[in-house]
């Protein structure tokens, strides 16, 4: 009886991995939808588009006020050089303007023009929906699934954090 107990404990081990892996998958399905999305424009007006990468960058401009290139690397975990480089290429296209710091001689502070603003609107009006679906769906959630959700996220993120400072 021992050995039969022993081989069905197995048996589910083996069952709750392949189902772990299967949901592992799942995630990774879906991590790959949300990178397409990120690519997808968001119009700002007529014959204007922009990236959402780009309009998440407006966006976090727009919400927290002025804010230098290390502080928008930090809010997206991006390098500063890649925060940069989205910067150069917003000022570029008229959405943001760049200023030097009041309270730095090496710092400069980040701002939307009206097209920034323009854009920042067009992007909320976007998302908007997704973002109340994705709230009412949460607010079903009982206390332990918003539990084990949060941990999800904290491993994947750290997952994420250690294969990006490994490169």
């Amino acid at each position: 009886m021992h050995k039969w107990l022993s081989s069905c404990t197995i048996a589910a081990m083996e069952k709750n991995k392949q189902q772990l892996m299967q949901r592992t998958m799942e995630l990774q399905k879906v991590a790959r939808k949300l990178a397409r999305i990120e690519g997808l424009p968001v119009v700002v007006g007529e014959g204007v588009e922009i990236s959402t990468r780009e309009a998440h960058t407006i966006q976090a401009i727009g919400e927290q006020g002025p804010l230098c290139v290390k502080d928008l690397a930090t809010c997206f975990g991006v390098s500063k050089s890649a925060a940069s480089q989205m910067v150069s290429k917003l000022a570029r296209k008229g959405f943001i303007v760049k200023q030097p710091s009041a309270h730095s001689n090496k710092e400069i502070e980040l701002s939307l023009t009206a097209m920034g603003w323009q854009a920042c609107r067009a992007h909320e009006q976007s998302h908007g929906r997704d973002m109340a679906r994705i709230v009412e769906a949460m607010e079903k959630l009982s206390p332990g699934e918003m539990k084990t959700l949060k941990k999800l996220l904290e491993i994947f993120s750290e997952i994420a954090d250690e294969r990006l400072n490994s490169e």
